[in-house]
């Protein structure tokens, strides 16, 4: 069995894809490491707003601030130490709140493609 251990500081953030807004993903064990699962951590800064249909479950753990999930259903807000579930097909808006908001995330299945290797074969 292989063991990772991941801290803030190893994450390599990254704008969300397809996001404009202050909104930032770092990957820290994906489709690369073999296993079903992506972990990461998120970083939103201050009043962002991110509307989308989530292509996979997506399970966020609040670190820091705070997250407003709303869907057809209603709104959860979430803070340090809570978790927030998100399944594949729902219509969510997410935002942060004045002091932005820092998160990590299990994603199933992995919500990024790999990225074709430089023969174009993967």
């Amino acid at each position: 069995m292989t063991v990772y251990k991941f801290a803030i500081a190893d994450a390599v953030f990254e704008r969300s894809p397809g996001q404009e807004g202050d909104i930032f993903t770092g990957n820290l064990l994906d489709q690369r490491h073999g296993g079903p699962v992506t972990i990461g951590f998120g970083r939103y800064g201050p009043d962002q707003v991110l509307e989308e249909t989530m292509a996979v479950h997506d399970t966020m753990i609040v670190l820091e601030g705070s997250i407003t999930v709303c869907d057809k259903h209603g709104s959860l807000t979430a803070g340090p130490g809570e978790i927030i579930a998100m399944q594949k097909g729902d219509k969510v808006t997410i935002r942060s709140h004045e002091t932005g908001a820092v998160t990590a995330y299990v994603t199933y299945p992995h919500w990024q493609q790999p990225e074709p290797s430089p023969s174009g074969s993967t």
